[in-house]
């Protein structure tokens, strides 16, 4: 499967999103309207306790080849609060532990009439190959595939960080930890960027930092207290210990100590400076859970916005099917 998306498939002809399958291309006034969308979508719901019927006689299909909780829940939730009907593929109890093939699957789903198909799969590359063979006008979300993108966390990020900060363009923004390994990393920095973000650090070890060049106008740092001098907002990364190899780090322990934002690390930042993670968080690895919970966090928070922001998603791919 490839693994660099092409932002041109995720549009139709005249322009409209077709699928989401990745921020980078997304230009800023695209980006903006799904956060202004969300932001409506909030109020109309009065902040989800109420059921629209936007999407009523939809159908939404969960298909997730990997374990997950915040975003195949809140997508499960940003359906459901839109009116349509919500399919949870149960992986382990089909046939594609039969030898079936992921377009059989695909391919048989869509015959039965389904109208987006929300993917999440280890493999880069996979929703998007998964919207090239499509036989129907189905859509493709992308909920996160292997280390190549996350794109609505990367936009409910900017929108928890929008809601802080009026003008973006005056922030820097640190991103610390796995980013060889982060889908996050890149659909943040992506979104970041489009909305003007001023400056962008991403601070990892060298054994977990990307690739040169990988992460234009982005500085790399290894030094975590030099990274986070002046910095108005710290993202923290989980390690992703599924797609890196046991020698990448010297032990858990060691990390935090280099690489882990304690109470005493997050006071050299800038004062108020505002704590992010996109979960799910490993206490005392890269985060102290003083932190995690303490009044400069805003982790809850990107939680609770997830759900709206996949609410403007899937309201502006299939409400005016």
């Amino acid at each position: 499967m490839k693994t660099h998306s092409d932002p041109l498939l995720q549009l139709d002809a005249a322009g409209r999103l077709r699928h989401l399958l990745t921020l980078d291309g997304l230009s800023r006034e695209r980006i903006t309207e799904l956060l202004d969308r969300a932001d409506e979508l909030r109020a109309e719901s009065r902040g989800g306790t109420r059921r629209l019927d936007l999407l009523a006689g939809r159908t939404v299909i969960n298909l997730f080849f990997e374990p997950s909780t915040r975003t195949r829940t809140s997508f499960d939730l940003a359906a459901q609060r839109l009116g349509a009907q919500v399919i949870n593929f149960d992986i382990a109890s089909s046939s594609t532990v039969k030898g079936e093939t992921l377009l059989d699957t695909v391919h048989t789903l869509e015959a039965m009439h389904c109208d987006a198909f929300v993917v999440r799969h280890k493999e880069s590359g996979t929703p998007e190959f998964i919207a090239r063979h499509l036989r129907s006008r189905a859509a493709v979300l992308n909920a996160g595939d292997g280390n190549q993108g996350h794109p609505t966390q990367g936009l409910l990020d900017a929108l928890t960080l929008r809601g802080r900060h009026s003008e973006l363009s005056a922030l820097c923004v640190v991103i610390c930890g796995d980013i060889r390994h982060s889908r996050v990393a890149r659909s943040d920095v992506q979104a970041f960027g489009a909305l003007g973000v001023r400056e962008m650090r991403l601070c990892a070890p060298p054994e977990l930092a990307p690739a040169a060049n990988e992460f234009p106008g982005c500085a790399i740092v290894h030094d975590f207290d030099a990274a986070i001098d002046g910095a108005d907002v710290i993202v923290m990364l989980r390690l992703q210990k599924e797609r890196m190899t046991a020698a990448a780090i010297p032990s858990e322990a060691e990390y935090f100590r280099r690489y882990g934002l304690s109470p005493a690390r997050l006071a050299q930042a800038r004062a108020n400076c505002l704590v992010m993670h996109p979960g799910p968080i490993n206490r005392g690895v890269e985060i102290d859970g003083a932190v995690a919970d303490g009044p400069q966090s805003l982790i809850l928070e990107q939680v609770a916005n997830g759900v709206f922001v996949r609410m403007a998603v899937l309201a502006e791919l299939l409400s005016a099917k």
